[in-house]
């Protein structure tokens, strides 16, 4: 059966449900790596310039729509920076567990099916649950690649079912006659 759209999960219904200890069967989580690029030069303040990516609305953001975001920022600013000349770090991560309550199709179906009875869902993936402001996704670089940063945010923004900001956090004094 085909996955639903992320319109379906976006928004945010309910309390959480993140116990997997309780759940079977909850599918792995998408996301490859959290910390891409040079991650000593990051945490010992490495890089002057930090650029963030957050979130205006208050949603769900599925696994693998993190996954995408952070791969399709990952390859911009490698192509720019280089393997070692950056930062990037995804902040956010799946914990509530996504259900769906799958329906028989086809010939038949109508007597198979079971409609809205004991309808509490399957597991078929999880989600991040991200707060209005929030920070999804921040790049550390050197000031030339602020431009190339700032692309590569905009991509990963597209692949967010909420509008997001970029913003400058840290080394306006370096982007002086830069930008």
């Amino acid at each position: 059966m085909a996955r639903k759209p992320a319109s379906m999960y976006r928004r945010l219904k309910g309390p959480a449900y993140t116990r997997r200890k309780y759940i079977g069967g909850v599918p792995n989580n998408r996301i490859m790596q959290f910390h891409v690029g040079n991650r000593r030069a990051a945490e010992t303040g490495g890089f002057p310039v930090v650029v963030e990516l957050r979130s205006d609305t208050n949603c769900q953001i599925r696994h693998t729509a993190l996954e995408a975001a952070r791969v399709i920022s990952n390859s911009t600013i490698r192509n720019q920076a280089g393997a070692q000349g950056y930062a990037l770090r995804v902040h956010t991560f799946p914990h509530h567990v996504l259900r769906e309550n799958k329906q028989a199709t086809g010939a038949g179906a109508d007597r198979v099916s079971q409609g809205m009875r004991c309808a509490f869902g399957k597991n078929v993936g999880t989600a991040a649950r991200v707060k209005k402001g929030q920070r999804v996704i921040s790049i550390q670089i050197q000031p030339e690649h602020y431009l190339t940063a700032r692309d590569a945010l905009r991509k990963a923004s597209m692949k967010f079912p909420t509008p997001c900001t970029i913003r400058l956090v840290k080394g306006h004094e370096h982007l002086k006659g830069l930008i």
